[in-house]
């Protein structure tokens, strides 16, 4: 099996995602560019990533979900939000059966972007 080329941008990765995905990897860019529109979009690590003034986020589509992975300690600020869907240190996983919670991408991205316009330099 060959190696599977690199995206060119966010638009290329969505179009490459499995059409289960689309959708939702849709809706978790809209989200983070309402709350972040001065963050760069690029690709990083074969993912979406955003920064804003330092890391900010990245989303992927995976078989069964799609991940959020908001800078630490993001997911540790909405613990109680967070308890029905599956997290790590940084990662948040949203089945593609359910809906995403965009109030609480927004809320977490927000909470990055202040904490990046805050960190001492």
């Amino acid at each position: 099996m060959g190696k599977i080329p690199r995206p060119a941008d966010v638009d290329a990765y969505i179009a490459a995602a499995p059409k289960e995905a689309k959708n939702k990897l849709r809706e978790i860019r809209k989200a983070i560019k309402s709350v972040a529109p001065k963050a760069e979009e690029k690709i990083s690590y074969g993912m979406p990533y955003y920064s804003y003034k330092g890391r900010l986020a990245y989303f992927a589509a995976f078989k069964d979900h799609v991940s959020l992975f908001a800078m630490p300690p993001i997911v540790g600020a909405g613990k109680r939000e967070l308890r029905k869907y599956q997290t790590g240190k940084s990662t948040l996983r949203f089945s593609l059966d359910q809906e995403l919670p965009v109030p609480l991408i927004r809320k977490l991205v927000r909470a990055g972007v202040r904490r990046n316009e805050t960190r001492k330099k």
